[in-house]
């Protein structure tokens, strides 16, 4: 299954893909795929893609994040797939939270697995984002 969430993200041209192993982590999942997608708008279509897929086979995954799509989480049971726009996955920085990623998609392709925190993206959290507030909102609350 691993292969076609990775194939569906890639078709419909989701940005930095990273699979981070969950084995000895918890229990939740086997594994969790985080990507990108470069709007909110992008994000949706790419939940909807995958899992029309997921459908596709018999897979019914429970689905989070809608209407918003700044951060949709689809969870099939074995695998864990997080979809954001790409300032939400800043902030949140799930690769450092649950440790280095085992692949990039383009590993994945050619074969090859990474080994270490540097094959994961670089993200530093900002204290002051807000990711509910669109960017260059500066109505003030009162």
């Amino acid at each position: 299954m691993t292969a076609l969430v990775l194939e569906t993200l890639d078709d419909n041209k989701a940005e930095e893909i990273v699979i981070l192993p969950l084995e000895g982590k918890t229990d939740i999942a086997r594994q969790m795929i985080v990507a990108s997608g470069r709007s909110a708008r992008h994000v949706g279509a790419l939940a909807d893609h995958l899992e029309s897929r997921l459908r596709d086979v018999g897979v019914r995954p429970t689905i989070e994040g809608f209407p918003s799509c700044d951060w949709v989480l689809l969870d099939t049971g074995d695998i864990i797939v997080h979809l954001f726009r790409p300032e939400v996955r800043t902030y949140y920085n799930l690769e450092k939270m649950w440790g280095p990623a085992i692949a990039h998609l383009a590993a994945h392709r050619d074969g090859e697995t990474g080994t270490g925190a540097g094959d994961a993206p670089e993200a530093s959290a900002r204290a002051d984002f807000d990711p509910v507030r669109e960017p260059g909102n500066t109505a003030d609350v009162g």
